[in-house]
C-alpha cells in the first residue's frame, strides 16, 4: 500500500460530494491553503482532522487512511 493514498481518497471523497476545498476547510476550521496542502501531501493530516472528516463523510478512519476498502 501507498502511504500517501490517504491523500488521493481525502480528493475523492471532496470531489465525490461536490465540495470545494474552501467548503472543506471551513468544516475543518482551518484554511483553504492549509487544507490543499493535506490534499497533496505536503502537510500531514492531524488526528482531529481525520476524526473530523471521518464523521462528515461517514467513513471509516480506516478507509480515509487507506487501510481498509470498506467504508
Amino acid at each position: 500500500m501507498d502511504e500517501m493514498e490517504y491523500v488521493r481518497i481525502l480528493r475523492d471523497l471532496r470531489e465525490d460530494a461536490d465540495k470545494t476545498q474552501s467548503q472543506i476547510a471551513e468544516v475543518l476550521g482551518t484554511s483553504q491553503t492549509m487544507y490543499a496542502r493535506y490534499e497533496r501531501g505536503a502537510n500531514e493530516l492531524p488526528i482531529h482532522h481525520l476524526i473530523t472528516l471521518s464523521r462528515y463523510y461517514n467513513v471509516s478512519t480506516d478507509y480515509l487512511l487507506g487501510l481498509s476498502k470498506e467504508r
